[in-house]
């Protein structure tokens, strides 16, 4: 029901004037999703000759059943996350993200070259890390492609990039063991706060490199650790390691300090493996 919904919508939104493609994402694209998840469909544009966002506006009004997406324009909810609407169709949250087409682009060629780059971006606790558009196209499910402009794309995906992976794993290898270390200070004052933030911050670093390690692309921080623990190349007990430093964490200088060496030891662990 969920994927019919997706594709009415897509249909419907890929008639719109300017719109090249629409593709299903997120957790349902790549067959993770349940009950819970949303829907995620890209709108693929070329800057150039864009949809109307009043076009689209009056779509999504006709489609909610409220009658009240909220929607911006271009831009609207950062450089990356560039706009769109969340709206609730037949009960079901589907939400419509804005891809320019010329970014894409941009991205993938940086991605053959090994450049990527990680961005604030509030619903992204660790960032916005640029491969995650190459991840979108890769995994993206294509409900709406007439002139084949994503199945291009799609194809640049595969393989992943060594050049990437060699880029991924030595900068976030590296800062995972510095989130470790630089949080040592403020765990004897007991900062559970600031701890608590490098602690995620070095696990989804260990994340970052064990997906570039296993040639696969990332796409969001929802469910990454699980998805880590379960590639080929990953230390046993990942994701418990993970859960077990996050755990029980409190305004304690010994309890952070253990928290930290754990991390550390399991930065170790991912260290040795790639």
């Amino acid at each position: 029901m969920t994927l019919e919904l997706a594709g009415e919508v897509a249909a419907r939104v890929g008639a719109l004037d300017g719109v090249v493609a629409v593709a299903l994402g997120g957790s349902l694209a790549r067959g993770r999703g349940d009950t819970r998840s949303d829907v995620d469909l890209g709108i693929y544009y070329d800057p150039a000759s864009p949809f109307s966002v009043e076009e689209l506006r009056a779509l999504a009004t006709e489609l909610d059943d409220r009658h009240a997406p909220e929607l911006v324009g271009f831009g609207g909810w950062g450089p990356w996350i560039n706009g769109g609407a969340w709206t609730r169709i037949q009960g079901t949250k589907l939400d419509l993200l804005y891809r320019d087409l010329r970014l894409v682009d941009r991205v993938l060629d940086d991605c053959a070259a090994g450049r990527t780059t990680c961005d604030y971006q509030p619903g992204h606790p660790h960032g916005f890390h640029s491969h995650m558009y190459a991840g979108e196209v890769h995994h993206g499910l294509a409900l709406h492609d007439p002139d084949g402009a994503l199945e291009e794309r799609q194809a640049r995906t595969s393989p992943y990039p060594p050049a990437l992976a060699a880029t991924i794993v030595r900068r976030y290898r590296w800062e995972a063991g510095f989130a470790v270390t630089t949080a040592a200070g403020a765990a004897g004052r007991g900062d559970l706060a600031y701890v608590s933030g490098c602690l995620f911050r070095a696990a989804a670093c260990l994340v970052q490199v064990l997906f570039a390690a296993n040639g696969r692309w990332f796409v969001n921080e929802k469910g990454s650790v699980a998805e880590a623990a379960a590639l080929p190349r990953t230390p046993a007990g990942f994701a418990a390691a993970v859960d077990a430093v996050l755990s029980g964490l409190r305004p304690d200088p010994a309890t952070l300090a253990a928290a930290l060496a754990a991390m550390a030891a399991l930065t170790a662990r991912v260290h040795d493996l790639v």
